[in-house]
């Protein structure tokens, strides 16, 4: 029996373009979505981020302290074709290129992520971001220049950032205009179809020219409970965690829509169109499902009515769950959902999975001595640690590594400085940019000591 983690697994960060590189005009980059979208009062804009266009040497160096051998970045599509249908911007193929260079030569691996809920302004503007099929030969064409011109060194992609989420608001896939005789709903799942044609498009691609790489796809996990014990609320439950979480990754792994998903939506007349040969994409399944998990919530007893989006429906039966903990921004930690899901995933799907996304948001601020004791964050990583190890050793899921998002700080995606990820503090906040200084925190150590063991030494000491 396995007694600890295979020695080739994974360990390390994610990060998206928008919340690292700045450099918002520079290097022939076109505007993005991102560029134009107002940010809440009080947050900060995406012009500098945390600079990493300029720093990503220094970046990567403390990286390679904390012995990563993984990282997963995004590309920003404007960097690359910067109105998303025009030119190729070679400057911006320069900095990647530079970018994956300096990863390898640091012993880490790169994984690329194709959008992170970012695309050329232009794609929105004109065509309606996914809502158009046109934009979805776009980005087929942006996947294969990515995949020519960094397939000889990239060996890991992904399409489309915790893709489930454009089932679920239409913001993610940057359409903006509901045309009118249709329903929100209807467009929104048609959105959502699109975006799924748009990801097998990049498999397929992958699969012609760089067929010795992998694909993973990628959805957002919250794993669900019960508020009680009757029969209705666990039905309820299982419906939300099929709509929610596994229909995408039902068509990763299988390559066709689930029946419950196909039912859900043609029961409501919101099924969407497929054009000819759609059927024959959806077959261009994956190698490895990777997620993001962060937190579970807790589901009072509901049912699923015949006009609102399944997304709104859940999100109305969440209620606080006295049993656990939560971070100030309300999501619950829960170390043993992680277990559950791996689980869960593996056991439907019998593929590998891979967490891509874990950690913890704080406030934070340095102290007297320019530190920051973060032993919150450690205690949150070294439980899902734990209970990772526990999904892998003890009940025998295949999984591929475990990547912490945002290991250096960055904004939320909601441009909010003040809500920190990083074992490593940015000196900047909401309001000011100082002098964005890279100081490690408590949790650097540690994590630095967890990596650089394979995940054996989890143990704090004060």
């Amino acid at each position: 029996m396995m007694s600890q983690l295979p020695k080739n697994f994974y360990w390390g960060g994610s990060v998206s373009s928008f919340q690292t590189e700045g450099a918002w005009n520079e290097g022939g980059k076109g505007l993005s979505i991102y560029d134009v979208r107002p940010t809440p009062a009080g947050h900060a804009d995406w012009k500098v981020a945390i600079d990493e266009y300029h720093r990503y040497k220094e970046d990567i160096a403390l990286m390679k302290q904390m012995h990563f051998n993984f990282y997963r970045f995004s590309i920003a599509w404007s960097r690359i074709i910067p109105n998303g249908d025009d030119d190729v911007n070679e400057e911006g193929v320069a900095f990647y290129n530079r970018l994956i260079d300096e990863l390898i030569a640091n012993g880490i691996t790169p994984m690329i992520t194709l959008v992170h809920f970012d695309m050329p302004y232009k794609l929105v503007k004109e065509y309606n971001g996914f809502a158009s099929r046109y934009v979805v030969d776009l980005f087929e064409r942006y996947a294969r220049v990515c995949m020519e011109r960094f397939g000889n060194r990239v060996k890991h992609w992904m399409s489309f950032n915790e893709q489930n989420l454009h089932s679920m608001r239409l913001i993610y896939s940057n359409a903006e205009v509901v045309p009118e005789g249709i329903s929100e709903p209807a467009f929104l799942y048609q959105v959502a179809h699109n975006v799924m044609i748009a990801h097998c498009k990049a498999v397929k691609a992958l699969r012609e020219l760089v067929p010795d790489a992998k694909f993973g796809g990628m959805t957002t996990i919250t794993n669900y409970y019960p508020a009680t014990t009757t029969p209705q609320n666990n039905l309820f439950v299982q419906k939300a965690n099929n709509l929610m979480n596994m229909w995408v990754t039902h068509v990763h792994a299988k390559g066709s829509y689930p029946s419950y998903y196909t039912h859900y939506l043609k029961e409501r007349g919101w099924y969407p169109h497929f054009e000819e040969g759609d059927e024959e994409l959806l077959k261009n399944t994956c190698d490895y499902l990777c997620f993001s998990y962060y937190r579970s919530n807790t589901l009072t007893e509901g049912e699923f009515d015949m006009t609102t989006p399944f997304a709104d429906t859940v999100e109305k039966h969440v209620i606080k769950n006295p049993h656990l903990e939560a971070t100030e921004w309300g999501w619950e930690k829960d170390a043993k959902g992680l277990r559950y899901v791996m689980n869960d995933l593996y056991e439907r799907y019998d593929m590998p999975i891979f967490i891509l996304e874990n950690g913890m948001g704080a406030r934070e601020s340095l102290d007297e001595n320019e530190e920051i004791h973060d032993d919150y964050r450690i205690k949150y990583h070294q439980e899902h640690i734990e209970e990772m190890k526990k999904a892998i050793i003890e009940d025998g899921v295949e999984c591929l590594g475990y990547i912490t998002w945002g290991p250096i700080d960055i904004p939320s995606s909601s441009c909010e400085v003040a809500k920190r990820y990083g074992f490593v503090y940015v000196n900047r906040t909401d309001s000011e940019l100082l002098d964005l200084r890279r100081i490690p925190k408590k949790s650097f150590y540690w994590i630095a000591q967890v990596f650089g063991s394979n995940g054996e030494n989890l143990s704090n000491n004060e």
